[in-house]
């Protein structure tokens, strides 16, 4: 097995609090339970992912999106538009409902057609931004209400995998601006695209250059250093972040390679293997998405990104709240909102004297 594969959650080992010392128990009582009253109101409410996909046309988001869940999550272009090229960025949204082994998972995914294929591709990360802030508009006008779902639709954007050209040279200035802009507001994950393009030398050298690009321009991708919890966590994402942007080759069609059906894309020189690190790294992308940090993604879009969010709203509104009630909220801004840099928000209690 690959050294660099990973299969356990980040936040799989919990360690006791040094304040709270563990008690000592005289018998069996049937603490462990707990785990499988979790697993079966899990398994009944199932589970929600939201992704979305940014990058250029022509560089395979959709089939990587196929690919990512082996279904057909993202149907080709219809026949009538074949050959049209959207003249501003449009965002498309699909929604399935995937089962494995009775799991459950509603997956969202939005597509940004028509990002940088511009001329003057000037604020073209504008609809992104507003889109990923409209959806945590919704989510705090649903939270606010006095009266209020039991379970409030999660249309959040959990993860953003943001495809870079493979020009085997270094991030164009629309990859930084996009990235510095969308990297505190959601989680990025950048993938260099059609990585089969490059020989092995040529993808190594383009990493290690967009890797220099982020430390100079301090883009902070997914996943942060400031979120890894434990030293398990620290191990962990440190081998990811050694490896980001994965290379990566997304192919929709099994073909028989040495007796047995593999994912891949045939060209004249041989079948390219998706699922073979030999060829690319998109088994360690599926595992960062799905395997591995899928939880994580939602915990950090909840607790810091919407947070942050929320934070700026709640201070933006003319009627603060007093206690529990509802919350007027001002009007939404047409732009979005300065949210602070990727750091935890920690809630504060400020004692009022005037009340």
């Amino acid at each position: 097995m690959d050294p660099l594969r990973w299969s356990s959650s980040p936040s799989s080992s919990g360690t006791s609090s040094p304040r709270t010392p563990p008690c000592e128990m005289l018998g069996y009582v049937g603490i462990e339970a707990v785990l499988d009253q979790l697993k079966i109101k899990a398994m009944k409410m199932g589970f929600e992912f939201n992704i979305m996909v940014v990058g250029q046309s022509g560089l395979g988001k959709s089939t990587m999106v196929n690919t990512l869940f082996k279904s057909k999550v993202w149907k080709s272009t219809p026949p009538g538009l074949v050959g049209t090229t959207a003249q501003t960025l449009q965002l498309h949204s699909v929604t399935h409902v995937i089962e494995e082994k009775g799991v459950k998972l509603k997956l969202t995914v939005t597509d940004t057609p028509g990002f940088g294929d511009q001329i003057n591709n000037d604020k073209c990360w504008d609809p992104i931004l507003s889109y990923i802030n409209e959806q945590y508009e919704r989510y705090l006008q649903e939270e606010i209400l006095i009266t209020r779902q039991r379970h409030i639709p999660d249309t959040r954007v959990h993860c953003c995998v943001y495809f870079v050209p493979p020009t085997g040279h270094c991030l164009r200035p629309l990859d930084i601006e996009f990235l510095q802009r969308l990297c505190q507001t959601v989680n990025v994950v950048p993938v260099i695209a059609r990585a089969d393009s490059l020989t092995i030398e040529e993808r190594e050298t383009f990493r290690r250059q967009i890797q220099h690009d982020l430390r100079t321009h301090y883009i902070d991708v997914y996943p942060q250093k400031c979120f890894d919890e434990d030293i398990n966590d620290r191990i962990l994402n440190s081998k990811i972040r050694e490896r980001i942007p994965f290379a990566v080759v997304g192919a929709d069609r099994e073909h028989l390679v040495n007796g047995r059906c593999v994912l891949g894309r045939k060209t004249k020189w041989g079948i390219i293997e998706v699922e073979n690190m030999a060829h690319c790294e998109f088994p360690l992308l599926r595992d960062l998405l799905i395997r591995s940090h899928l939880q994580d993604l939602k915990d950090i879009t909840h607790n810091v990104h919407y947070e942050n969010y929320r934070v700026c709203r709640l201070n933006e509104s003319d009627v603060l709240p007093r206690g529990p009630g509802w919350v007027n909220l001002a009007p939404a801004p047409t732009s979005p909102p300065a949210t602070p840099g990727p750091s935890k928000v920690r809630r504060r209690t400020q004692d009022n004297s005037t009340e």
